[in-house]
């Protein structure tokens, strides 16, 4: 099967401009976490449809924002509702590009399994194809996809990089570029060992890649500055990013700096303090403020 090239507009800006990702992608089992930090409590709504239309209002707040462009922000990642859905009467991923000049992603996993060898891998994902066409045919440019590291258990690890680049492989063929995320989990008591073991075994797979494939990483900000120096380098490697995981922004930010050439790619650390209470006055000076706190820690 041929294997068809991503958007090479899109790919310029993703490869050489300065900024960061906007995570925008909480699912189903994190979305009422991310309304009730926005201050919309779940005795106010009931049911998914009602639950979704609430989030999705968020989402447009901010991606409508003045202060919400292309400029500081390279990238969002979506989840599968906010492609379908529209942002000022156009398709979301549209609307990102052309109003804002921000690279549309979509996530593409379905959840993690149970956890096993330390680690919880991802749940199948049985419509994949058809998801990359219809992903495709929306103008998004590339996917994200997550598993999940709980111990620095070799074969775990292994495991979950094994199942994440076969993943990226079917993506790639489909003209989309895929953000690799085996996320290690901030709690972790051996997390350094966890990102050394996780490092190793992403580089094997990196170095068996043809040449002008191009994967993205979304790491945890690690125990050690600079660790993915040599991912960062590789000639397979569009962009290395960090999930905050977690931390808070200002923890998120402090561990960004430490890791040259990493941008961010931040869900709760970007969207802290924003609430639904606020006029779009406070919201757009407060969403404003995390976006250049977060661009200056990316561009360190």
């Amino acid at each position: 099967m041929m294997t068809l090239e991503p958007n090479q507009e899109q790919l310029k800006k993703m490869k050489s401009h300065p900024g960061f990702i906007a995570a925008l992608d909480q699912s189903g089992g994190s979305t009422p976490g991310a309304l009730a930090d926005y201050r919309i409590e779940p005795n106010t709504y009931s049911g998914d449809d009602q639950m979704f239309a609430l989030v999705h209002q968020m989402r447009t707040r901010i991606m409508t924002s003045p202060c919400f462009t292309g400029d500081r922000i390279l990238a969002a990642i979506l989840f599968e509702d906010t492609m379908d859905r529209e942002v000022d009467g156009e398709p979301t991923a549209n609307y990102l590009w052309q109003n804002k000049q921000i690279v549309p992603i979509l996530k593409v996993d379905k959840g993690l399994a149970e956890e096993k060898d330390g680690v919880q891998l991802m749940k199948p994902i049985p419509q994949l194809d058809s998801l990359l066409m219809k992903a495709r045919k929306q103008g998004i440019f590339g996917t994200k996809m997550r598993s999940f590291i709980k111990h620095a258990n070799p074969a775990g690890i292994e495991a979950i990089v094994n199942q994440q680049f076969e993943l990226a492989q079917q993506i790639i063929a489909a003209g989309l570029v895929p953000i690799i995320e085996p996320e290690v989990d901030i709690h972790c008591s051996e997390k350094a060992q966890a990102e050394a073991l996780l490092k190793q075994a992403m580089l094997k797979h990196l170095n068996q890649l043809p040449k002008g494939q191009w994967v993205m990483l979304k790491l945890t900000l690690p125990e050690q500055g600079n660790l993915y120096s040599n991912c960062i380098e590789h000639a397979n490697v569009l962009r290395v990013v960090a999930l905050s995981g977690g931390y808070s922004q200002a923890e998120a930010n402090k561990r960004l700096c430490r890791n040259h050439g990493v941008i961010a790619s931040f869900s709760r650390a970007l969207t802290e303090g924003l609430t639904a209470q606020q006029t779009d006055a406070e919201f757009n000076t407060m969403l404003d403020e995390s976006i250049e706190k977060i661009y200056q820690a990316s561009i360190t």
